[in-house]
């Protein structure tokens, strides 16, 4: 394939510059004939990229990682004394008792089907070019470009299946009039299958694409996600896979859809990628401060920290204060007393392993290196008053009171640390600003660093694979295989030596301590939900502040009246 001419991330990066995508309609059926704008060879590229963008924002847009994150036992977002009560909408998230009234019921599908109906515009676009010589594209390129279409659109899929399990099909938006009824579970893990194992042999490796391939779906893209596929597949049809999914991650592992390798450091897939790309990223969006950094957004990671935690303590001062919209569920109560149940408490799991480094407290180091994963105690800073330099320390929004950022929630309010409190209560609607540990995964470098908010967002990494792998090899009793392969990615979290990697013999793996680790390797990433399902503790299960559902019916989110008003052949799912 050549690819001298064509740099899809630089050209991504620009195109991207026309900010998110809120306001489409949900089917987008009045698209201009491609013979009438597709003229030169930039046209195809353009057509080719519009997708690709939404995709970025898709990630959080419409609330989609709030709804994914908030109802599982990971993440929470409080009501701390007012702030972030809206409602009640982050509480029904937690209880699992959302309505389809809430708006992310609605969004999340809007998010989805926007990017498959342009994903589609665009494939049917390429399909339409008969000559692609007279636009100075070869036939590999577009080849190419529609192999990457079908793979984005089946990722889109992927995660409405997820999401809503009972949806609709689209393949055309140039002749349909009118929106489909839903296709059975069965049907659609069909289709998404069939998209992604039609698609690898048109995809590039990662070695075709050189420095360009952040942002580019590659052969090792498309089979990632078919191991997702297949990983859940027993959820998703009532049949596992588990068998296709080991074929697969090896497949993966062993070169065969390119060559990726484990990072050394665990901070390495979350830094800055946009230009040599990083040796486990399978698959990443490309981001820059000038453009567009949408982990950065709002509706993400900048707003997983205290107020003046970025400009402050962390010297980043280009997007203001942050707001404490996400924080860690809690492992102690109020009185510093682990609870006792097995599930949540994602500080505690980590502290099960005390020389694990994320554990050490975020710092910048200069030179675009930091240290540690995490946000509590106090976060001290220093000022200049009158010539004079002076430290102090991050305070709320409540009170001129240093804020004490600590694994527990309640009011604390400008109690010292090792002091008890009277107010023993500890919910969801009762919280201050020291409640919930922080998660800071990709760095908030300070405002002098050039390669501050640089970095690509990690959607598929290598060590994904080999926690799949390892979940397929544990299922088959095989612990000292599943042990070595999550090994090989865990040493990287501890010293040199460190006796907290498991036993060779897999001993001390059960499903707890699976299901612990997943959480521990990709905490923040948006899948915990999934995990928990599969794991079948996402309806039975018990964590802070939330105890078993009535039933199962909650496993998939309900389509919001919006979305039914809208098409009215579509069926409310089970339950709602």
């Amino acid at each position: 394939m050549k690819y001298n001419k064509l740099c899809i991330s630089s050209m991504l990066l620009v195109a991207l510059t026309g900010g998110s995508c809120t306001k489409l309609d949900e089917h987008v059926y009045d698209r201009v004939d491609a013979s009438g704008f597709i003229t030169r060879r930039d046209d195809v590229i353009r057509d080719f990229l519009r997708p690709f963008e939404h995709g970025y924002w898709s990630i959080q847009g419409n609330d989609v990682y709030a709804a994914g994150e908030d109802c599982t036992d990971e993440m929470g977002t409080y009501n701390r004394q007012g702030d972030w009560q809206d409602g009640g909408y982050y509480q029904r998230m937690h209880y699992h008792t959302w309505t389809t009234n809430d708006s992310f019921t609605s969004g999340a599908w809007t998010n989805f089907y926007q990017g498959i109906v342009l994903a589609t515009n665009s494939l049917q676009d390429m399909e339409s070019i008969q000559d692609p010589s007279k636009l100075s594209v070869t036939p590999e390129e577009l080849t190419d470009f529609k192999s990457e279409l079908h793979t984005l659109r089946a990722w889109f899929y992927l995660r409405a299946f997820d999401f809503y399990r009972n949806i609709e099909i689209i393949t055309d938006v140039k002749n349909s009039t009118q929106g489909n009824p839903q296709s059975t579970p069965q049907e659609t893990f069909d289709f998404i299958e069939k998209e992604l194992t039609e698609a690898i042999p048109g995809l590039p490796t990662r070695e075709q694409l050189g420095a360009n391939s952040i942002g580019r779906w590659t052969k090792a893209g498309a089979a990632s996600l078919l191991a997702r596929l297949y990983l859940n597949a027993k959820v998703y049809i009532g049949t596992d896979k588990y068998a296709e999914c080991e074929t697969i991650c090896r497949d993966i592992i062993n070169g065969k859809y390119g060559s990726y390798s484990l990072a050394t450091r665990w901070d390495a897939p979350f830094d800055y990628t946009n230009t040599s790309p990083n040796s486990e990223v399978i698959y990443g969006f490309p981001g820059t401060l000038a453009r567009t950094h949408w982990q950065y957004d709002a509706g993400m990671y900048f707003w997983g920290m205290t107020y003046d935690a970025a400009p402050l303590y962390c010297g980043f001062t280009d997007f203001g204060q942050s707001n404490p919209r996400y924080a860690l569920q809690p492992g102690r109560d109020v009185d510093s007393v682990e609870y006792n149940f097995q599930l949540g408490k994602p500080f505690v799991k980590f502290q099960k392993y005390p020389d694990d480094l994320r554990l050490k407290k975020y710092r910048n180091l200069g030179d675009s290196k930091r240290e540690g994963m995490f946000l509590y105690g106090y976060l001290p800073y220093t000022h200049t008053v009158n010539g004079v330099t002076r430290t102090d320390t991050v305070k709320g929004n409540k009170g001129p009171y240093p804020l004490f950022i600590r694994d527990q929630v309640g009011m604390f309010l400008d109690t010292k640390p090792g002091n008890t409190i009277a107010d023993k209560e500890s919910d969801m609607n009762h919280a201050d600003h020291n409640s919930g540990v922080f998660l800071v995964k990709y760095p908030i470098y300070p405002t002098p660093d050039p390669n501050r908010i640089t970095s690509a967002y990690a959607e598929i990494r290598l060590s994904e694979i080999y926690y799949t792998l390892a979940e397929c090899l544990y299922r088959k009793g095989d612990k000292p295989g599943a042990a070595a392969l999550l090994n090989q990615v865990r040493k990287r979290n501890y010293p040199e030596g460190s006796a907290s990697l498991y036993n060779p013999d897999g001993s001390q793996l059960n499903d707890q301590e699976m299901l612990d680790e997943w959480g521990r390797e990709f905490i923040g990433e948006n899948r915990r939900r999934t995990d928990l399902i599969r794991w079948g503790v996402f309806n039975t299960g018990t964590w802070w502040d939330k105890k078993p559902d009535a039933d199962n019916h909650t496993e998939i989110f309900p389509i919001g009246k919006d979305i039914l008003n809208v098409n009215p052949q579509l069926i409310q799912n089970p339950g709602y």
